[in-house]
C-alpha cells in the first residue's frame, strides 16, 4: 500500500521538513509566534492583535460566533461604522434633486405624487418623498435640516434598520394623507395637483420623537412647539405647503412609535417588524377604501 501525501495543511501548524513550526494556513511560512488561544504558529498575514500577543484568524472569527450582538434601547442593532442611515438619506434626496434639476423637470413628473394618478403609479407613495420643488432651493434645505436634527437621535435608539422602516412607512403616511384628504373631481385643484418632498416623512420622525420621549420620561415642550409653529406654516396664504402629508406623516409617526416604543422587551424581534407591516396594511385599507367611493373617470 502507498502513502499519499497530506491533501492539506497540517491541522495543528506541524514542523517543517527542517524542523521550523509553520502557519497552519500557509504551510510554506516558517513562523515562531503563536496564537494565544489556540497555541498554533500563525504567520504575519494570519495575525490579529489581542489584549495580550496575536490571536489567529480561526480563534477571531470562532469569537466573534459566540458575541452577543449589541442592540441599542429599543432592540436595534448598535451600528459600528459605516454610513449612518440619516446621512444616508440626506445624500439621497441630496442626489435626487440633482437629477431633477439635470432632467428638466421629466424626473419630477414621473415620481411626484398627484392623487389622480395614485392607483396607476403606486410608486409615487414613496418616491414622491425624496423629490422637492426645483424652483425653490429652501424646501429641500429645510427638510434636510430637519431631517439632521431628529434623525441620529432616533436612529441611535433603534439602529439603521427599524429607524429606516420608520422613516418610509412616515414618508408613505404622508402621500397617504395627501389622498385621503384630497376632494375628487375634475376641477378640484387638490386632485390634480402634485406633491413632492420630505416633509410627511420628517414629520413622522418628530412624531414618533414624541412618542420616544415620553417612553423615556423626557420633556417633549420643545418638540410641541416646533410642531405648532411648521403646522401654522402650512396654513399660511401664498404657500404651497402640502399640509395634509404633514399630517398623515405626523399620525403615521405617532402610531410606528409607540409600536417601537411600547412592545415587550423580549419580544421586540418579532412584534416590531409585525407591528410596523400592520401599519401598512391599514394604510392601505384606507387608500383602497377612498378608491371606492371615487369615480372610475377621475382615477387615470
Amino acid at each position: 500500500m502507498t502513502q499519499l501525501p497530506p491533501s492539506g495543511p497540517p491541522a495543528f501548524g506541524l514542523p517543517s521538513a527542517g524542523g521550523a513550526p509553520v502557519c497552519p494556513r500557509h504551510p510554506d511560512r516558517e513562523s515562531y509566534i503563536r496564537c494565544q488561544r489556540c497555541d498554533r504558529p500563525v504567520c504575519p498575514e494570519c495575525q490579529r492583535s489581542a489584549p495580550v500577543g496575536f490571536q489567529c484568524v480561526d480563534c477571531v472569527a470562532a469569537q466573534a460566533k459566540t458575541m452577543r450582538t449589541a442592540r441599542t434601547t429599543f432592540g436595534g442593532q448598535v451600528q459600528r461604522g459605516g454610513l449612518n442611515a440619516t446621512t444616508a438619506l440626506i445624500g439621497l434626496c441630496v442626489a435626487v434633486y440633482a437629477l431633477q434639476w439635470l432632467g428638466g423637470g421629466a424626473v419630477t413628473r414621473q415620481f411626484m405624487f398627484v392623487p389622480a394618478f395614485a392607483i396607476a403609479e403606486p410608486w409615487t407613495f414613496l418616491t414622491a418623498a425624496f423629490l422637492h420643488s426645483p424652483n425653490f432651493v429652501l424646501h429641500i434645505a429645510f427638510n434636510m435640516y430637519a431631517l439632521w436634527l431628529g434623525g441620529p437621535y432616533l436612529e441611535s435608539l433603534l439602529g439603521r434598520a427599524r429607524f429606516l422602516g420608520l422613516y418610509l412607512l412616515s414618508a408613505v403616511g404622508g402621500s397617504v394623507g395627501v389622498f385621503l384628504l384630497a376632494v375628487p373631481g375634475e376641477a378640484s385643484r387638490s386632485w390634480w395637483t402634485g406633491a413632492v418632498g420630505a416633509s410627511g416623512a420628517v414629520f413622522g420622525l418628530w412624531g414618533a420623537i414624541m412618542v420616544f420621549n415620553r417612553r423615556l420620561g423626557r420633556d417633549n415642550g420643545g418638540m410641541i412647539a416646533l410642531l405648532l409653529i411648521n403646522t401654522a406654516i402650512g396654513f399660511f396664504p401664498g404657500l404651497s405647503i402640502a399640509w395634509q402629508a404633514h399630517l398623515g406623516g405626523l399620525l403615521t409617526g405617532i402610531l410606528a412609535g409607540a409600536v417601537l416604543a411600547y412592545v415587550p422587551r423580549e419580544r421586540r424581534s418579532v412584534l416590531h417588524p409585525v407591528g410596523l407591516a400592520g401599519i401598512a396594511v391599514l394604510l392601505l385599507v384606507l387608500v383602497i377604501t377612498k378608491v371606492a367611493t371615487v369615480p372610475a373617470q377621475l382615477l387615470m
